[in-house]
């Protein structure tokens, strides 16, 4: 053996290194691929043996170490008689001095007598072990009997049976809802089905002849690849309902099947007790008790949060203090109940004033739902003792959200806008909407304007800013205050004496500026409702505090005037009745302001008819307008049908009767009726 020449060391340490690796990895390259082989067939096969020949790559890279630094550090570390001088018998000649020269032949001459091998050892019983084991492996693989293929449900595709086309014969959706459920998992023999929103859907076909490929293809055109592994699977988590058909390559056009997602609904709370949502404190009583019934389609959570806020004081002097109980639920997880006791005393629930208790209570879903306010109210000590509210007031009023209230609400919803869901913060905006327009109503009675709203409009708020009062009704069926029976008190005058709301016609209660600022207040109202129906309480708050700094105002008027005389509307002149006259009356109702309506159903309603039929167009409008229609699925399977089928005169008429209810109506008016031309003009003069 030549020792000059590194190549001639490292070149049979290399090849013994890869040999070693191999010797070790094999086996388990070896199981791997009988077992692929059996299980998935050729192309699980070919999987591993890729993998193989990687992990061939690495072992050649890792012997890539085995180089002339390595050779000279194994020499050095082999022979110590070598004196650490091994790199000199691979150093060129030439470059070294006389000492240098001398030392490198007193090596070589020790190297030559006896070479040590520095290739790297074999691990014998490894290798041994391994292999044993994987031929046993082996053996028990090829003997296992073959597993039989998967149970599958005869498909209903339809459609001739053509030798040598792709058809499917063998199908499986199997349903996995997801954990808020708590539902199992469900094999269905069809491959149309029902299913919570967020299940993951799986799909096992078979079809015959075995096609290249296939795919579920939506009617938009996005496909979901199936992957061949015996049979054919594919698998998709549902978020919204949808449309597909299993494709093959080379098949017929199959027919469309149908997945709709059911939504999870919030929990609904029930209020067993107390039986009314307004109470008042009787006589001795220290605890209120609370009762709550909790339903949901798939589980209530174990635990809920009661939130109770006692609000004391008069006027602006309105003090609000909030405190939270955790409840726990009894009964089964899909109907809960939730009971509390609350203790009046450790609440400091002592002066007049009222206690606001609201379940707030979560599915397993997580979605959260807020319960009904429950009211429990003491009135001041003064009316209760001077039997005046039993007297007054035989049924509890309506209870309106004050103003500020409502300002506090919007503020509440603008800072929980990013964790809101749009179509829940919009819901929750139009619902303080509805607070607005109620104060609206009831401030606009002392204007003397109509709220139609029968005994519920005379009903005065527990708001702090209006200072509203119990009303009762004389027998000339106006509402009077009742005040307290002190002498010389301004609201005793009045409400002895005077009547506290305006009357429609003449509204002489007010003064004119207390009238004007009123005003002002119902329309920064308006204002303030406007923008919470749409969906902007960021932009109803501005009127919404005017509105309230006029209420202030509003509030510390004291000027109040009887009703004037002579105020009486004129009689109806019977003279002019049934005339025809039309002096002073307006000439036309205005004309009404059509909004563009898309005509794409329209034209291609007319279009089934005519036979030119624009289904791109409709298609498009479906997209942007699924909201407006009943079952979009349905209209777009019915444009499917049309699409592949032209010319099929029943999937015409099923889509003609399909846009016929999605159809823009149009708008109401009122419409002169012609003149008759000449003769009806002369028939008319002739009556004349």
């Amino acid at each position: 053996m030549r020792i000059e020449r590194v190549s001639d060391w490292t070149r049979p340490a290399m090849l013994r290194a890869m040999l070693r690796d191999a010797a070790l990895v094999l086996p388990g390259v070896l199981v791997a691929g009988v077992a692929a082989w059996r299980r998935g067939g050729v192309l699980s096969l070919i999987a591993v043996l890729v993998v193989g020949v990687l992990l061939a790559g690495a072992s050649w890279w890792r012997a890539r170490q085995y180089d002339r630094a390595w050779l000279v550090t194994a020499l050095d570390a082999a022979r110590g008689d070598l004196e650490d001088s091994s790199d000199l018998i691979f150093a060129d000649p030439a470059g070294l001095g006389p000492l240098q020269r001398l030392q490198r032949g007193r090596v070589a001459a020790r190297l030559a007598a006896a070479v040590p091998d520095l290739a790297p050892r074999w691990p014998v019983a490894s290798i041994a072990g391994l292999w044993l084991a994987a031929l046993v492996t082996v053996a028990a693989l090829l003997w296992w009997p073959a597993s039989e293929p998967a149970v599958l449900a005869p498909a209903a595709e339809g459609g001739p049976v053509v030798p040598g086309v792709p058809r499917l014969v063998g199908q499986r959706l199997t349903v996995v809802p997801p954990a808020y459920t708590g539902l199992p998992a469900r094999p269905l023999d069809t491959l149309d089905a029902r299913v919570p929103v967020g299940s993951r859907l799986e799909w096992t076909l078979r079809f015959d002849p075995v096609p290249a490929g296939a795919a579920i293809v939506s009617p938009e055109g996005t496909r979901l690849p199936l992957v061949r592994d015996g049979d054919w699977t594919a698998q998709r988590v549902a978020e919204r309902s949808f449309l597909y058909r299993v494709v093959a390559e080379g098949g017929a056009t199959p027919p469309l099947h149908r997945i709709d997602v059911v939504a999870d609904e919030v929990p609904r709370i029930r209020v067993v007790a107390p039986s009314r949502t307004l109470t008042q404190v009787t006589a001795g009583q220290r605890g209120w008790t609370l009762g709550f019934e909790v339903t949901d389609d798939y589980g209530v959570a174990p635990a809920a949060r009661l939130r109770l806020v006692l609000a004391q004081g008069e006027g602006e002097n309105v003090s609000f203090r909030e405190r939270a109980l955790t409840l726990r639920a009894s009964g089964d997880a899909r109907r809960r109940r939730f009971g509390a006791s609350v203790d009046l005393a450790a609440l400091g629930f002592r002066d007049a004033g009222d206690l606001v208790a609201q379940l707030i209570v979560a599915d397993s879903h997580g979605q959260v739902v807020r319960g009904p306010s429950l009211i429990l109210r003491r009135p001041p000590a003064a009316l209760a003792e001077s039997g005046l509210e039993a007297s007054v007031r035989r049924v509890m009023p309506a209870y309106f959200t004050s103003q500020r209230q409502i300002i506090i609400d919007a503020e509440a919803l603008i800072a929980q806008r990013a964790r809101l869901a749009p179509e829940a913060f919009v819901a929750k905006s139009d619902a303080i909407g509805a607070d607005q327009r109620l104060l609206r109503l009831r401030y606009g009675q002392f204007m003397g304007e109509e709220t139609g709203g029968g005994a519920t409009a005379a009903m005065p708020t527990s708001d702090a800013e209006e200072g509203a009062t119990p009303a009762h009704s004389d027998d000339d069926g106006h509402d009077h205050k009742a005040g307290p029976a002190t002498f010389g008190d301004a609201g005793d005058v009045t409400a002895e004496y005077g009547h506290t709301h305006d009357e429609s016609e003449a509204a002489t209660l007010l003064d004119p500026g207390t009238r004007a600022t009123l005003r002002k207040v119902l329309d920064a109202m308006w204002q303030s409702e406007l923008a919470l129906r749409q969906g902007e309480p960021r932009k109803a708050l501005g009127p919404a505090n005017t509105a309230l700094r006029f209420l202030k105002q509003v509030q510390q008027a004291t000027r109040v005037f009887l009703a004037r005389t002579g105020t009486q509307l004129p009689s109806v002149d019977e003279g002019r009745r049934l005339t025809g006259k039309r002096d002073g009356i307006a000439p036309a109702l205005p004309a009404l302001v059509v909004e563009p309506v898309d005509a794409s159903p329209a034209a291609a309603w007319r279009g089934l008819a005519s036979g030119v039929v624009p289904l791109e167009p409709l298609t498009r409008w479906l997209r942007a307008n699924e909201g407006r229609v009943a079952d979009p699925l349905a209209l777009s399977a019915a444009i499917d049908a049309v699409r592949r089928d032209p010319a099929c005169g029943a999937c015409r008429q099923r889509l003609r009767g399909a846009l016929w209810s999605v159809l823009a109506r149009s708008a109401p008016g009122v419409r002169r009726r012609a003149d008759g031309g000449a003769s009806g003009r002369r028939y008319v003069e002739a009556l004349r």
